[in-house]
Order: C-alpha cells, then structure tokens, then sequence
C-alpha cells in the first residue's frame, strides 16, 4: 500500500497538460467550489527536480542580491539623484517583486510532493504578477522618454523632466498596471472552472487558467487580446518613436565620441527592452500545444529579466560602477 501512493501523483501530474475533449469528462464545478489548484510544473523526471531547484535558488539569489543592491546604490549615493536613476530603482524594485512573487512558491513545489495552492494563493498570484509586469511596461516606456528628452532637449531637460513630472509618470505606470490586473484577474476568476484542478505551469497564470475552464472562451479571449493591445501597443510605440527621435539626433552629432556616449546612454534600456518584450511575444505566440515551450518564455520574463536587469545597468554605466565601488570602498572601511 505504501507504494501506491507515489502512483496517484504521477497519474494526475501529467493529466495537467491534456484538455478533456468532452463536457462529460469534465465534470463541471462553480469557481466558488474550487478550494485549491495543483501547478504541474516542470514535466521532468524527479531527479531533475533538484537540479531545477539549485537553478531557481540561484537566479533568485542573483535577483535578490542584484536588485536590493541597486536599489541602496540609488538611494544612498546623491549623484545619482536624476530623473533616469528614480526610474532604475523603481525597475529594480518591480523586478525584485514580482519574482518574488513566482520563485519561492516555485522552489516549495521541487521539495514538495503536495504542489497544491490555495484558491486565495493563486488568484493573488495572478494579481500581484499581471500587476508587476504591466506596470514594468509601462516604466520602460517612461524611461524611454526620459532617454528622449536628455539626448534630444538636453538644455530643457532638467526642467521638463521635474521631480513632479517623474512622480506621476511613476505613479501612472502603477495605476494602469493596477487597473489591468483588476480586470485580468476578475475576468479570470469569475469564469466556471471544471473538476480538473491542475494548472500545467508552474504559477497561476491566465493562460494555462484558462484550459480549466467550462465556459464560452470566446468573450474572454477577446477582453483579453484588446486588454493586451490597449498595454502593449501604446507603449511600444512611445518607445519607437522616442528612439526614432533618438536615433535621428545622434547621427546628426558630429563628433565620434559623442555619437558613442549618446548610445551608450540607450543602449542598456534597449537590451531590457528586448529581453521583456520578446520573452512575453514568444509566450503568447507559442500555439496552446507546446506547453513547456510557454514555460521556458515564462521563465526568462519572470526570473532571467529580473536577474539581468541589474547586470545590464551595471555593467553598461559608469556613474553605477562608480557608485559601487564608492558604497564597497565605505563597507571596506566601516569593516
């Protein structure tokens, strides 16, 4: 008898990656019914699940210590008390978030042969990352006009780019992320689900959601697709255009070097750029077919981004370096 418990989880982990073809196998059952999920995870032989745990323990590690050390580099060091930092440590700060969001709950389920998550659990899941991720959108974009006005109106930038204006720029970004997830997560949520429990990925995250559920689909993928192009739309083209702006400005300078720091100055916000962005279009393109496909893109826009972000800004800025081994040089003498 103590051998057949292990079977009951193998037979109902893998049943996470197949839809149920008829309303009769099914078996329809109220959301407000649905107590609990099973997050399938990673379809993976059991003794890979240790190495994938050691892999998520690192990343976030890296993430933790990237982030948290960018964010007191900002905050303590005045020279980097400029509109392009207070927009780099709101980064760092949705970044560390929002990863944590997914890691902790992630490396539990490697140790645990229980991979279940409260109903509660996952719906605020769900809230908290669409929350995190399309605010982070939104940012990129504000940090792409940030990067426009400096390089573009440098005589004017102090003054157009206020502390007021960045405060609401900042403040703008959360609340459309706010509003996004409101929608996303009670659309999702209000929706029947059936019997089947396990979401085949591993976080609530709409998508996989939606193969639970009983009802019409049709509706709910249209709010969703229009939801996605009223946030992706608008900030891609702020992005674009700025850095067409950009772009025309730069070739017009004369001098070498000056070409060189004006794209020095960009090219860091372009790489997180494309990192995010075509992460999330690989995820949404990949058909329903090729679940782990969907996951490995969910992975590098949840925890591989957030862990080079900081790298990137790091390594490509000098007033950060500087500011680092300023901040390790006072650890050194406190010690």
């Amino acid at each position: 008898m103590l051998g057949s418990k292990p079977r009951v989880h193998l037979y109902i982990l893998p049943c996470a990656s197949q839809q149920v073809s008829t309303m009769g196998d099914r078996g329809t059952s109220n959301h407000s019914e649905m107590t609990d999920f099973i997050l399938a995870g990673f379809r993976v032989h059991p003794e890979l699940h240790i190495l994938l745990f050691l892999l998520f323990l690192f990343v976030y590690a890296m993430i933790l210590l990237g982030n948290v050390g960018m964010m007191t580099i900002i905050m303590t060091d005045p020279r980097l008390n400029t509109p392009m930092y207070f927009f780099l440590g709101n980064l760092s700060f949705i970044d560390l978030f929002y990863s944590s969001v997914i890691a902790p709950k992630a490396m539990i389920n490697f140790w645990s042969e229980n991979k279940s998550i409260s109903f509660a659990g996952c719906v605020a899941q769900l809230f908290l990352f669409a929350l995190f991720i399309v605010t982070e959108g939104f940012l990129l974009a504000a940090m792409a006009y940030d990067r426009f006005i400096a390089i573009c109106n440098p005589l004017l930038y102090s003054v157009q780019m206020s502390t007021r204006l960045c405060t609401q720029l900042v403040a703008g970004s959360y609340f459309c992320g706010c509003i996004s997830s409101v929608i996303q997560t009670s659309m999702t949520f209000t929706l029947s689900f059936c019997a089947s429990r396990a979401v085949d990925h591993f976080y609530c995250d709409s998508r996989p959601l939606q193969r639970l559920f009983c009802s019409d689909l049709f509706i709910h993928r249209m709010i969703s697709f229009s939801l996605s192009c009223i946030i992706i739309l608008p900030t891609i083209i702020v992005i674009i255009v700025s850095y067409m702006y950009i772009v025309s400005t730069v070739l017009k300078i004369h001098s070498t070097e000056g070409r060189k720091k004006a794209f020095s100055t960009c090219s860091s916000h372009l790489g997180v750029v494309s990192v995010l962005y075509g992460a999330v279009f690989f995820m949404y393109l990949t058909p329903d077919r090729f679940p782990e496909l969907s996951k490995v893109a969910s992975l590098c826009y949840s925890l591989v981004t957030p862990m080079l972000n900081p790298l990137i800004y790091s390594l490509r800025n000098k007033d950060v370096q500087e500011a680092l081994k300023k901040f390790l040089e006072k650890k050194n003498i406190i010690l």
